[in-house]
């Protein structure tokens, strides 16, 4: 398919990557000083509990932070804020939503004060044109965006807004979508997606819910395949994850907690490395597999 042909299939015109178009980009981004690029980020964010309790993956999440240069902000890609069209949070001060229930107490008190950044957001709108982005005054940071960011930063001193994942369109969309936020990476971003890339809560072994490394036959083998695909850099069949085995089937029953891994991608540059961190099944049926680029 040729690549004009294969941009309106997507949903894009052709004028929104040409040079012209490029050259814009980097007028408009240059309020944001320039940075080395910054690395990019997936984490398997697991049960929201991860954000009070101490365990080996919360541990992997402060380790990896250690390995990041301080970013300017942070535009966080959850799988918990899934909606038609796409949004960005707008506001100065997001509040922290607790997205969940039947926890303790303790959870609901957990507070994540991170400032937003309205000019960061409006610039992901102008970048993401020509898909039409509404500014978003309501929503805030659900635990997919809180509960793994305050063990990156737990001082709340990095401004955090967050991308919508559009529920109508293909994975295909989303990873091209996430190629129009590369230049942000040049600008002190950090951008993180959140979700978890084996998640069937349908099928969980509660009697062995925090039994690490415990992982149904059909969870190991899409484990096996994802994690072989990722590090071959062969993200086609990662996009086209519906065409695949029926072992990846299950580990994706539906997409809101596996996008935000295509999103990472879709961010990854020529001669850029992978690191696989936190690289554990639990439960039978899920995974806290998550990864940096750099």
């Amino acid at each position: 398919m040729k690549r004009k042909s294969f941009l309106k299939l997507l949903g894009f015109t052709p004028f929104a990557l040409s040079m012209d178009s490029l050259t814009d980009l980097n007028k408009l981004s240059d309020s944001f000083a320039n940075t080395e690029r910054m690395p990019v980020l997936f984490l398997g964010h697991g049960n929201p509990m991860n954000a009070i309790e101490e365990n080996q993956f919360v541990e992997g999440f402060r380790q990896i932070a250690k390995t990041l240069p301080k970013p300017n902000a942070i535009l966080c890609i959850s799988a918990h804020w899934y909606t038609r069209g796409t949004k960005v949070t707008a506001m100065e001060m997001p509040r922290t939503i607790h997205d969940f229930g039947g926890f303790p107490q303790a959870l609901f008190e957990v507070q994540y004060p991170a400032k937003g950044h309205p000019a960061l957001a409006k610039e992901t709108k102008q970048l993401l044109d020509p898909v039409l982005v509404e500014l978003d005054e309501k929503w805030g940071l659900d635990h997919g965006a809180w509960s793994v960011i305050k063990h990156l930063y737990p001082k709340a001193d990095v401004p955090v807004i967050q991308l919508s994942i559009d529920y109508t369109k293909p994975a295909s969309f989303h990873y091209t979508l996430a190629k129009q936020l590369s230049i942000l990476r040049n600008k002190g971003i950090l951008i993180i997606g959140s979700g978890n890339i084996i998640h069937n809560l349908r099928m969980v072994d509660f009697a062995n819910f925090n039994k690490v490394d415990h992982g149904f036959d059909w969870a190991i083998e899409a484990r096996e395949t994802i994690n072989a695909l990722l590090l071959d850099g062969n993200y086609q069949p990662l996009i086209d994850y519906d065409k695949q085995s029926k072992a990846i089937q299950l580990a994706v029953p539906t997409p809101d907690h596996y996008l935000p891994l295509i999103y990472t991608l879709g961010l990854q540059q020529n001669g850029e490395n992978m690191l696989l961190f936190n690289d554990h099944l639990l439960a039978g049926s899920l995974s806290m597999t998550s990864l940096k680029i750099v």
